[in-house]
């Protein structure tokens, strides 16, 4: 076989060349295959094991590289590096739906993650957010029940609404979520068109000390733009590939998708002042307004997809001095979630993978585990030690935040779980009306089970009168049942 001169060696893991790739080795002619041919030995061990843990939720993804310029001097709200007037950060973003598995259509009724790893001066900061600024539930605890809920059936292996709105009729807090989950924007046509959100109130922390809650949006310069119910089945026979294909496509021609960063600013005494629990993440903070402090721009397509977009991980929990957690109990729970999942998926080293690792320097005692590959040296691996320091500054120190009452396990006091999914309903125009009734009604006909349908039905009535009224005509129930069973829900 005559080689070409700027060929590359095959080799094996070692480095070794490899002589033919083609034909096992055998004994003799006629004789079985042999143990000793490491090349195919290897090959198959390798072919095996390809596949890691695929993602519980959030599977099907697709990732670009890019930077963040921050243009907006907020000192006054945080000490982080990142938010300094003029810096570049780069940034990973991995864009994803929720509920399908990796080959799954990407034209499906779900959220969209849009998750954001800073590689800032200061260590990886994660914003690990979707396409809406709310959500379905507002405790950890329901995560798990949500999603089993939402995934295929454990007996069919098919989705079924039966599930999904049995959870969601004990679930009056989705009311919000789900009417903007059924709306054309439901439906993105494109990840350049849509906006992203971080979803929970962060804490921003000056040099004082000084604590503001944020929310974090990123608006898309692309504007927004989303499939009606009636294009949906020609859109995914036309290519179930197109948020991929559309997003690399702008990529390849030199069309770089660029969103601005906005931030809501709330000071600690103001959580309170709403008739809603302002870290309740299944609510907005209507009347607060936002700031532009920055733009993210995607210029790059990853070399490997595997090593980039799949091997990835984002955690809530990687943040940078100057931002820190608020009490949102959603959130809380996503703190420890993510990066156990992540340590599931590919290890207790996954930092230290290319795709992972931070610019800045890594200095920690961890040490071992599977794959490890930090180079850390020396018989000194804790703290303290005279024999090497390793600096503390209390700069560093979490905020404190004054606590008040015992310990317990209790909803929220100000759930308000209705008004808002009306108001967003009213802000509809009459074809985003007439499409939200159409694309929710065809799912809520799939459901058989009585009760569930009309305490679904129930909620979308308490959220607007007309709103329940067109679903009940749609899905051929009795609308004084609905309004008998809403008048009897508190707001």
């Amino acid at each position: 076989m005559m080689i070409g001169a700027h060929a590359q060696q095959l080799t094996r893991d070692n480095a070794s060349p490899v002589g033919d790739n083609q034909n096992s080795q055998t004994a003799g002619p006629a004789g079985p295959v042999l143990l000793q041919d490491s090349q195919l030995v290897e090959k198959l061990q390798r072919f095996d094991r390809e596949r890691i843990p695929e993602r519980v939720v959030h599977a099907r993804g697709t990732g670009a590289f890019g930077d963040f310029v921050s243009t907006a001097d907020i000192s006054d709200l945080s000490i982080a590096q990142v938010f300094t007037p003029g810096t570049k950060t780069p940034v990973f973003v991995r864009f994803s739906s929720v509920m399908g598995y990796r080959g799954s259509p990407e034209q499906a009724r779900d959220p969209r993650g849009f998750a954001v790893k800073f590689y800032t001066q200061q260590g990886n900061w994660d914003v690990v957010g979707i396409n809406w600024p709310i959500f379905f539930i507002r405790d950890a605890i329901k995560f798990p029940d949500f999603v089993h809920a939402n995934k295929p059936s454990a007996v069919t292996g098919v989705q079924d609404a039966n599930l999904a709105f049995d959870f969601f009729a004990h679930t009056p807090e989705a009311t919000s979520m789900l009417t903007h989950l059924y709306s054309d924007e439901g439906m993105p046509d494109s990840y350049r068109k849509m906006d992203g959100y971080g979803v929970h109130a962060f804490k921003l922390v000056n040099a004082n000390g000084d604590v503001h809650y944020v929310k974090f949006h990123w608006k898309s310069q692309q504007g927004i733009e989303g499939i009606r119910p009636k294009d949906i089945p020609a859109s995914i026979g036309n290519d179930w590939n197109l948020m991929t294909n559309d997003l690399y496509g702008a990529l390849k021609a030199g069309n770089d998708p660029k969103w601005d960063l906005y931030i809501q600013v709330l000071n600690p005494q103001d959580l309170d002042k709403f008739d809603y629990d302002a870290l309740d993440d299944t609510k907005v903070w209507t009347d607060v307004p936002e700031r532009k402090i920055g733009t993210l721009t995607l210029d790059r397509i990853p070399d490997n997809y595997f090593e980039s977009t799949e091997e990835s991980a984002f955690a809530p929990s990687r943040m940078v001095p100057g931002i820190e957690p608020s009490e949102d109990r959603m959130l809380q729970g996503r703190l420890f979630a993510y990066a156990d999942t992540q340590t599931y998926r590919l290890g207790v080293n996954y930092n230290q993978l290319p795709i992972n690792r931070p610019l800045a320097p890594v200095q920690n005692n961890n040490q071992d585990g599977a794959m490890n590959s930090s180079g850390r040296h020396g018989e000194v691996n804790y703290e303290p030690s005279t024999l090497h320091e390793l600096s503390q500054d209390p700069k560093y120190k979490y905020v404190s935040t004054p606590l008040a009452g015992s310990t317990q396990q209790r909803a929220i006091h100000k759930t308000l779980d209705f008004r808002q999914a009306g108001e967003y309903y009213r802000s509809l125009s009459a074809t985003g009306k007439l499409d939200l009734v159409t694309a929710l009604s065809a799912d809520l006909n799939h459901v058989t089970n009585d009760a569930n349908k009309y305490t679904m039905l129930s909620y979308f009535y308490k959220a607007d009168a007309d709103y329940g009224t067109r679903l009940a005509h749609l899905t051929h129930a009795d609308l004084s049942r609905v309004q008998t069973a809403a008048a009897s829900l508190s707001e």
